[in-house]
């Protein structure tokens, strides 16, 4: 069922024909005339029950008898015929701040997500004919869509090196495949929606402990990966520059022990203590 729009005509003129009936209705009850005050009454109402107001970025579903006629969108005052059962809807965009849940991501591990969704009917016949209730058709499937998009990826690389597309490194490709997600599963139901972004992310509380113990042990091993890197090409640097200006002759002995200083200076995690040492090597 899609939708289709229905012609409505201006209120204004029928409000005052209908009000002028009625009164004349009235002045014809006093003077005595039923025969002619019963039809006048009963036009009039006629004409009062079809005015209706639509008021701006909202519509009107109508149906006669069972079967769905149009949507009136057109703003102001307007009249349409009394017997159509009208059923209001909004159009303007709503907000939909999901709750937290808890779902495994790809690699199994429990994390905590969130999404705020942005939406609003585009078609009013699917709305109110093809879903119970719309509202709740939204909730319940952006709520799904949120557990499949955190059950297709896993939270970040440390867990799978090998995935391109992570919930936390990739924030706007995940918000992208959140809306399309979204729209598909929405459509049926006549919603568009117009933004879709994740909330809230984090790994659940019972693995959260180990999780940041393992996030700061990785990035400890990295630190001291550039800095040993860095040393070992500054001892390489002081090797070479000892041997172009000649300044001492260092057999490999002397060499390994001047790497060996060099790397605890460099290396070291604390200042360290200078010892002078007056006598030689070997002795």
């Amino acid at each position: 069922m899609n939708e289709k729009p229905l012609t409505s005509l201006s209120g204004y003129l029928l409000l005052l024909i209908g009000l002028m009936l009625l009164i004349s209705s009235a002045f014809l009850f006093v003077r005595g005339a039923i025969g002619l005050a019963v039809p006048t009454l009963i036009v009039s109402l006629i004409i009062l029950m079809g005015i209706t107001v639509i008021n701006p970025n909202e519509a009107i579903a109508a149906t006669l008898f069972g079967d769905y006629v149009g949507t009136m969108k057109q703003n102001g005052l307007r009249w349409v015929n009394p017997l159509y059962s009208k059923t209001k809807i909004s159009l303007r965009a709503r907000n939909l701040n999901g709750q937290t849940i808890k779902v495994n991501d790809k690699m199994g591990n429990p994390i905590e997500i969130a999404a705020v969704v942005v939406w609003r009917v585009t078609d009013t016949a699917k709305a109110l004919f093809e879903v119970d209730n719309y509202q709740l058709f939204v909730q319940i499937q952006s709520e799904a869509a949120v557990r499949f998009l955190a059950s297709s990826h896993a939270y970040d690389n440390m867990e799978d090196e090998h995935e391109t597309v992570t919930l936390r490194d990739n924030t706007g490709l995940i918000n992208q495949f959140l809306e399309q997600e979204l729209n598909a599963r929405l459509e049926r139901a006549g919603v568009d929606v117009v933004e879709a972004r994740i909330s809230h992310l984090a790994y659940a509380p019972e693995i959260a402990g180990a999780m940041l113990q393992r996030q700061q042990a990785t990035a400890v091993v990295s630190a001291r990966k550039q800095i040993v890197e860095g040393a070992v090409g500054m001892v390489e640097m002081a090797l070479a520059r000892l041997a172009e200006k000649d300044v001492v002759q260092l057999d490999e002995e002397r060499k390994a022990a001047m790497v060996s200083n060099l790397l605890v200076v460099l290396c070291g995690e604390k200042s360290v203590s200078p010892v002078v040492n007056t006598g030689s090597l070997y002795t």
